[in-house]
């Protein structure tokens, strides 16, 4: 069975139900196997566990405004 793993930030329910059929969807459509084959991963991690440019997730959330 093919694994689909991704990392990101905390989301809610709704928007990982999204995620796990638009990426079970398209890579059943590209690899030409059964969508029921698939396994999808989410590892959620929260804003201050991520890093961009040395500054976490959070911090450049907060500083938009």
């Amino acid at each position: 069975m093919p694994v689909i793993s991704i990392a990101m930030h905390k989301t809610p329910p709704e928007t990982r139900k999204r995620l796990i059929t638009a990426l079970t969807e398209t890579a059943a459509t590209v690899t030409d196997i059964p969508a029921q084959s698939f396994i999808v991963l989410i590892n959620e991690f929260p804003e201050e566990s991520i890093g961009i440019g040395g500054r976490t997730l959070l911090e450049l959330k907060n500083n938009r405004g």
